[in-house]
């Protein structure tokens, strides 16, 4: 029962917190946006909403270098002095203008290619990555201001920069699917961003006068030393996760065909919404607390404390909701989303899995083990994709779930015997 306090005092459960509304507010229209590209794109335009979300993940990620955790760190260090603010500020500021507009200028050259890689032969997508070009710089610099006043402590105004965010994209998404059904929800995904952007901009100058911190001659590439470790990390689960699982329904829709490809991503948004409770809580309560563990017996505490008390909250709920799936997916969705159902079994036990390594891999990030981290993760995604081409032959689309469930167990099973002294 104190754990459960602990837990109740942290801002996730409190009910009447602004973090908590948010969190909600967020899977609230998540499922009104699933609903709406439901009814008006249907499961082929979910596969090509799937695809360009992948993409985008992989693209914001690149253009801010993976530096946000480090951004964080270094800007709360520094908080009281001004000078390093400025060199820190700069330099990263700098460095992702630069960047952002390298990519923008490559992709703006290059759309066709990616049109082709993303949509396929669908050539009236294409407004799309030239609206992407064009927008493009606003997103790296969006995601750097949130992490700058992140890590100034600005706890309440990232939640509400969140909130507008999510607001904003689900008014965005219902005008363009309403007007322009499957090219609308694909611009609306691009265009979202971007207006997020300036709205970040203007809460961030009222909260710290944000261009003043702006010099060019501060720049030091010492700064940028500083954050690759943390760069590294980043980049290699936000920028090839994506491309593997954009990978894998690409195969899907030249095998299978791109319906059956929607059913997938239909389902991996409805693992999405409850996943994100979990790493929530791994976030403002497990983690802390395992960057405190001086020792193999304070973290295995730690661990068998998530072990005792989130994981059988967690399986409860999702055998509920595997005996109620033919009702939710209508209730999300419409009744052309129904042989989606087929596929929950083997989600829900490959989310049982991963929810099991997400306390352990944790572990990672906690005590800073870059180069296993780094191996870890290659290797997940190596056995993922194989998996998954592999079961997919044998059993059609239920053989990606499968593969999921085979991928997480086996990943699981990795992080049990390499953490095997903290865990047992």
């Amino acid at each position: 029962m104190n754990f459960y306090r602990k837990i109740i005092q942290i801002s996730l459960f409190k009910i009447t917190s602004l973090n908590s509304f948010s969190v909600a507010l967020k899977i609230g229209i998540g499922l009104i946006t699933s609903k709406i590209l439901a009814i008006f794109v249907g499961p082929n335009g979910m596969a090509l909403v799937g695809n360009l979300r992948n993409f985008l993940t992989s693209l914001e990620n690149i253009s801010t270098l993976g530096f946000q955790n480090g951004i964080v760190k270094y800007t709360a260090e520094n908080e009281k002095s001004k000078t390093e603010l400025e060199r820190i500020i700069s330099t990263v500021f700098i460095s992702l203008l630069v960047v952002a507009f390298l990519l923008s200028s490559i992709l703006f050259f290059t759309v066709s290619y990616w049109n082709q890689k993303i949509f396929g032969n669908n050539a009236e997508y294409l407004i799309v990555f030239k609206v992407l070009a064009l927008v493009l710089p606003t997103y790296g610099l969006s995601i750097f201001l949130i992490t700058v006043i992140n890590g100034l402590g600005k706890f309440q105004k990232v939640i509400w920069i969140n909130i507008i965010g999510n607001i904003i994209g689900l008014l965005i998404s219902i005008f363009l699917i309403l007007q322009f059904k499957t090219t609308g929800a694909l611009l609306s995904i691009v265009i979202a961003p971007a207006l997020l952007f300036f709205i970040t901009f203007y809460l961030v100058q009222k909260e710290i006068q944000f261009l003043q911190f702006i010099k060019l001659n501060v720049f030091d590439f010492r700064v940028l030393k500083n954050l690759s470790s943390y760069s590294l990390m980043a980049l290699v689960s936000s920028v090839l996760g994506p491309f593997v699982f954009l990978a894998i329904r690409n195969y899907i829709i030249q095998n299978l065909g791109i319906e059956q490809a929607g059913y997938c991503e239909t389902m991996t948004r409805i693992s999405s919404y409850y996943l994100m409770f979990v790493s929530t809580i791994l976030s403002v309560y497990f983690l802390p607390k395992l960057s405190k563990a001086k020792n193999d017996s304070e973290t295995k505490t730690i661990f068998w404390q998530y072990y005792k008390f989130i994981l059988p909250i967690f399986v409860l709920g999702l055998t509920t909701l595997y005996f109620t799936r033919s009702f939710i997916i209508e209730l999300l969705f419409t009744k052309e989303f129904l042989p989606v159902t087929d596929l929950f079994f083997w989600q829900l036990l490959g989310d049982v899995f991963k929810v099991c390594a997400l306390i352990l891999g944790l572990q990672f990030f906690a005590k800073k083990m870059t180069s296993a981290f780094i191996i870890a993760e290659l290797f997940s995604l190596s056995v993922l994709y194989f998996a998954s081409l592999y079961f997919i032959k044998i059993f059609q689309i239920e053989g990606v779930v499968i593969a999921y469930a085979f991928n997480n167990l086996f990943y699981l099973m990795v992080l049990a015997v390499y953490f095997r002294k903290s865990l047992f």
